[in-house]
């Protein structure tokens, strides 16, 4: 998800742009003479096929194919395990053994195979997290509104939260954090990716303007926000995903919110500040919020395509950049390429290019990106 947890201005250049040196010289800087694709097939069955098969088809989920890769990517990546900037102890070991020949043959000889080609390419709103969050929120409905504007006094409304928020709370709810609620009884029922999905399709949603409250002053609460604004954003909008968003929201809830904070919520920092609140104070401060307009923070409905769109741009057959090390993803095994936007996300794989693209997006984003790249027609 765009920021939730999980997020991506992404290109989701799956291998990042690594701009090295493949311009067929040996690292003495000697010219090397052109790929034996012979000679790169027998390394291939001595020391490859166990996993990538001869083929280069996948041998286990995770693994990645081979077969038609870009020569220029397989040299990048097999550098990559050979310095250790890629963490997988039998490949550093084959790369650390391999000379500069070994690599362009053995590249060379899987690039020449004929692509892996997928089952087909799925239905689109199969993949969309959007579109299972909106099946899951029927459930939610009844307490805070079908599109997440709730209209029972002391309910928050969900419309156009921040998603990775809104996963925290789901999880503090789930172990008893929060104070018990009928989330309680909904909770339990939802995996990870459920979660995920549920946040993204409210964080789409757009929040109602609401009148203001019949206690509390907002004219006397503007002041008083003005703490509250170096985490919660400019009138209550949040920008960051970790963090609400105020604006538009019930003043009865927003009330109750401040007063948990000096007792069951637990944020030293919320403590602090509302410790020295008068109840007065707190009801004039959730009547300005309450009447601030907010705003949908993500565009779930169209999310995973404009994603996409973009990935094209880089890694598309006939987008490959020169000089730059760019993989094909179409037709790619599936759980390698969430393995691999994961480890990019959470900077465990070196490409600061992908780790800014991918750092945002929760699991449910990246598996459907994931999920509609392997259903993809290799070229």
């Amino acid at each position: 998800m765009k920021r939730l947890m999980l997020g991506l201005v992404l290109a989701l250049a799956l291998a990042g742009c690594m701009d090295k040196d493949q311009s067929g010289k040996s690292a003495g800087g000697a010219k090397l003479p052109a790929a034996d694709v012979a000679a790169g097939k027998a390394f291939a069955e001595r020391d490859c096929k166990g996993c990538h098969g001869l083929d280069g088809r996948s041998g286990a989920p995770a693994i990645p194919h081979l077969a038609a890769q870009r020569e220029h990517y397989l040299l990048a990546a097999l550098k990559a395990y050979k310095e250790g900037k890629r963490v997988h102890a039998a490949l550093r070991e084959i790369a650390s053994h391999m000379t500069d020949a070994d690599a362009r043959n053995l590249s060379a000889y899987f690039a020449s195979l004929p692509p892996i080609q997928a089952a087909g390419a799925k239905d689109p709103a199969a993949l969309s997290p959007y579109e299972h969050g909106k099946s899951l929120a029927k459930a939610c409905a009844k307490c805070h509104g079908e599109d997440g504007n709730s209209r029972i006094a002391g309910t928050p409304s969900l419309a156009g939260q921040q998603p990775h928020y809104l996963v925290v709370a789901m999880h503090e709810y789930l172990n008893r954090e929060r104070k018990a609620a009928p989330m309680h009884g909904l909770l339990p029922r939802l995996t990870r990716l459920d979660m995920e999905s549920l946040a993204l399709f409210f964080a789409s949603q757009t929040p109602a303007q609401r009148a203001a409250p019949s206690t509390g002053s907002a004219a006397a609460g503007e002041p008083l926000s003005a703490v509250c604004g170096g985490c919660h954003g400019s009138h209550g909008v949040s920008t960051d995903t970790s963090t609400p968003s105020l604006a538009s929201q019930d003043a009865q809830y927003l009330a109750a919110a401040i007063k948990a904070y000096r007792t069951t919520r637990k944020r030293e920092s919320m403590r602090v500040y509302v410790t020295g609140l008068s109840d007065k104070d707190i009801r004039d401060l959730a009547a300005f919020y309450t009447v601030q307009k907010s705003r949908a923070v993500e565009k779930g409905q169209t999310l995973v395509k404009d994603l996409t769109d973009k990935c094209e741009r880089c890694h598309a057959a006939e987008a490959a950049i020169p000089g730059m090390a760019v993989p094909k993803i179409r037709g790619q095994d599936r759980d390698y390429l969430i393995m691999a936007l994961r480890a990019y996300r959470d900077d465990r794989r070196e490409s600061s290019t992908m780790h800014k693209m991918s750092l945002p997006y929760g699991d449910a984003v990246i598996e459907s990106i994931a999920s509609y790249y392997a259903g993809q027609p290799a070229r």
